[in-house]
């Protein structure tokens, strides 16, 4: 029997929505991986961390408050006042800072990896605070995080040298793991009653309150203005539209999959761009990290 000898053949439809769906979250994932990069240049140019944490907060509000505006998301029911508050400063402020201190300290690649401890701070949270049972798999997951870290901290420096990276980079990057890891617990609340533009309208002005207090602002030279536009245009705002839209195409776990591809390319970057590279222990223990948040996903 031929192809078109079915009434309705689904396939072909099925594979250009994968193929769409694939290619909108590698979109994301690889504007992601540029945060690092652009962070860099920034600090370059004699920006420091909390002023490109504020900035991007910023100017990605002006983004998204536009879109939402034009597409009248503007809403936030009272009674989720407290919770928009919390996430703002604790998964905007808290998570800006730390990751741009652990890009600042042991670089881009490093930063992007650590990021990606997330599941396992979800698999933590969800034990101590909810009482959510450990499956064996869940457990080895969290093993392979708390491993994968520690070889990348003894012998995964990533510059000209492997000398064990400090304990300021560490927390920094554990902590925007943490932050990160908001994402998927009172995120998934909020994305379950407002659209991504709804949402980053309320808590990105929150979140850029919570650092403006510990910022110096310094002079920007065109270089640093066009490093912290493109951070907060490609690596926030496009990423985030990019992955939504991705969702709308591939399921939410084979979505978060595809994406852990994001620092693969931060590593590949930064070893183009800045020279930064991971020792063969190093790598390892991206690796095992990443195995760990695939694992994950495939116990939900």
């Amino acid at each position: 029997m031929r192809i078109q000898d079915f009434p309705n053949p689904v396939f072909p439809d099925n594979n250009i929505r994968m193929f769409t769906g694939y290619l909108f979250i590698i979109t994301a994932a690889t504007c992601w991986g540029l945060i690092g990069i652009f962070s860099s240049f920034a600090f370059s140019q004699g920006i420091g961390p909390m002023e490109v944490a504020f900035w991007r907060a910023g100017l990605t509000w002006l983004l998204f408050g536009t879109q939402a505006i034009i597409k009248k998301e503007t809403r936030m029911d009272k009674k989720d006042v407290p919770l928009f508050f919390i996430f703002g400063i604790l998964g905007i402020s808290l998570f800006y800072i730390s990751y741009q201190f652990a890009v600042k300290t042991a670089g881009a690649a490093f930063a992007s990896v650590l990021l990606y401890t997330a599941p396992a701070w979800v698999v933590a949270c969800s034990y101590f605070i909810y009482k959510e049972k450990l499956t064996l798999l869940k457990t080895l997951a969290v093993v392979l995080v708390i491993l994968g870290v520690f070889l990348i901290s003894k012998t995964g420096g990533n510059t000209q040298d492997s000398s064990p990276i400090g304990w300021i980079a560490i927390l920094s990057g554990l902590t925007a793991g943490f932050s990160y890891s908001l994402y998927y617990t009172i995120g998934k609340y909020f994305s379950a009653r407002y659209s991504s533009a709804n949402i980053f309208l309320w808590v990105l002005p929150i979140g850029a309150l919570g650092i403006l207090p510990f910022v110096t602002f310094s002079y920007k030279s065109p270089v640093a203005w066009a490093a912290i536009v493109a951070m907060a245009f490609i690596s926030t705002f496009l990423a985030n539209y990019c992955y939504y839209q991705g969702l709308k195409y591939l399921e939410a776990g084979r979505a978060s999959i595809v994406a852990t591809c994001e620092p693969v390319v931060a590593a590949i970057t930064a070893y183009v761009f800045l020279g930064e590279y991971f020792t063969i222990m190093g790598y390892i223990g991206a690796g095992l990290i990443l195995v760990a948040v695939i694992a994950t996903i495939y116990d939900d």
